[in-house]
């Protein structure tokens, strides 16, 4: 039993002073008391939850920055998709493993303690299996749990190129299967994964397009217990059109209609709804996974949060292809994103609460924690103590009344406030720095040279 202390604490029913913090070997909270006396380890002055990522795809940390040079001048997501493909044709395993590895650094020194990997580079250049199945989806959980952070890994279905069963195309080669491939790898890589700290799986279909109704019906009814379920789901106008033109309905709208979609689900993206499919979603309690920072790289649309929002929906927030690594910044751009498309401000906010940054971070922990269907994002009895120091000393955290904390953090702060980063009752971040910031820099410099070669 380790017992820390520490000044100020952002608790879920909001911040508390002088708060007594047990965590026990295995790395859970089994205490926490607010205006207790100092004793023990002392934390920090400023505390708050970790934040949850509950949609990445490592391997697009190698492209950033890469596509930002203007070629078509139709150029949209399906051009970005092309650029993708050519990298995948590259990446070996071991590629993976560093691609990953230094991300999840990165994500742990910006916030982010736990992670959803939404895994569909399987295979190898050619589209065959490696001779150990897993071993794409292996790498994947070595590098987080070198790094330290937590994972739910999401090996993903996908089958089909378009709609209605289409022959996937050469690019996508490496990401096929069938359902009993996938199956297949699922359980295996469940049983490795319930054997290391902090990582846990969950089910994924890629998106409709990708999966024919028969294949989810099969995977979902395979399952014998109710664990997390993503998917892509309505980012682009052509998306939501090669749907209709498939099946009369629009992608949310079909979902809804066929699946019995809960709290198990992440819907992720969601960009173009209609006021019905927003309203359905947020009755349904699942979780619209917002990934704010790609979504305007690709120049995907804006979700329609401020009306989500007012009707109670669950939402959090992902780095995706990670052109940003960045909590503060993904949340503070889906504030910005309503206010330039609704031109007003204060958008994201509640009746009870009208600040937004204590509405953006509690509202991203509470969806990305349900999505990853892990215990983090709380400071509380029974959750993992995953925990972020934040600097005392920067000026505007230092200035900040409980009730601007946030704010100042998330709309005033350029360089990045936070100082240390704890994992399951462990540091894995001190003043700044991960133990492996050295050796990794170069390893993944190497990398970046041998895929752009």
């Amino acid at each position: 039993m380790a017992v820390w202390f520490a000044e100020k604490v952002l608790l879920p029913q909001g911040w508390a002073t002088n708060v007594r913090i047990e965590i026990s070997s295995d790395g859970d909270i089994t205490s926490v008391t607010p205006d207790s006396v100092p004793q023990g380890s002392r934390l920090g002055a400023i505390v708050v939850p970790g934040m949850p990522n509950l949609h990445s795809h490592s391997f697009q940390r190698a492209m950033a920055g890469l596509t930002e040079v203007a070629l078509n001048p139709a150029d949209s997501f399906w051009s970005w998709r092309d650029l993708m493909y050519r990298l995948v044709a590259k990446i070996t395993p071991q590629q993976l493993e560093t691609i990953a590895h230094y991300l999840y650094i990165e994500m742990l020194k910006a916030g982010y303690t736990s992670v959803a990997e939404f895994h569909y580079l399987h295979h190898d250049p050619q589209g065959n299996r490696y001779p150990h199945h897993e071993e794409m989806a292996l790498c994947i959980s070595n590098a987080a749990h070198q790094a330290g952070i937590g994972l739910t890994l999401l090996p993903v279905l996908y089958s089909h190129a378009g709609f209605g069963g289409q022959s996937p195309s050469a690019g996508q080669r490496r990401f096929i299967h069938d359902t009993e491939g996938y199956l297949s790898l699922h359980d295996r890589l469940s049983q490795h994964l319930s054997k290391v700290p902090m990582q846990r799986t969950g089910l994924c279909f890629h998106s409709l397009r990708a999966v024919t109704p028969e294949q989810i019906t099969e995977v979902l009814s395979a399952s014998s217990h109710p664990q997390p379920v993503h998917i892509h789901i309505a980012e682009q106008k052509k998306e939501v059109d090669d749907c209709l033109n498939w099946s009369g309905q629009r992608p949310v709208e079909w979902l809804y209609n066929n699946v019995q979609v809960d709290r198990n689900w992440c819907l992720v993206h969601a960009t173009h709804l209609t006021d019905h499919e927003t309203d359905i979603i947020a009755h349904s309690q699942a979780v619209a996974g917002l990934c704010l920072t790609t979504e305007a790289n690709l120049g995907d649309g804006i979700f329609p949060g401020q009306r989500y929002v007012a009707r109670g929906g669950i939402w959090g927030i992902g780095s995706d292809s990670h052109i940003s690594v960045s909590v503060s910044e993904d949340l503070r751009w889906f504030e910005y994103g309503q206010r330039l498309h609704l031109q007003r401000r204060n958008r994201i906010t509640s009746a009870e609460n009208p600040f937004v940054g204590d509405v953006l971070y509690q509202g991203a922990l509470q969806g990305g924690a349900q999505a990853l269907g892990q215990r983090v994002g709380r400071i509380e009895v029974g959750y993992r103590a995953d925990l972020l120091v934040l600097n005392s000393d920067d000026p505007f955290i230092a200035t900040a009344d409980d009730s601007m904390r946030l704010n100042r953090w998330l709309f005033a702060c350029a360089a990045n406030p936070i100082q240390h980063v704890m994992t399951g009752g462990r540091w894995v971040i001190r003043d700044g720095r991960h133990r492996d910031d050295q050796s990794l820099t170069q390893k993944f410099i190497t990398v970046l040279r041998e895929l752009t070669d």
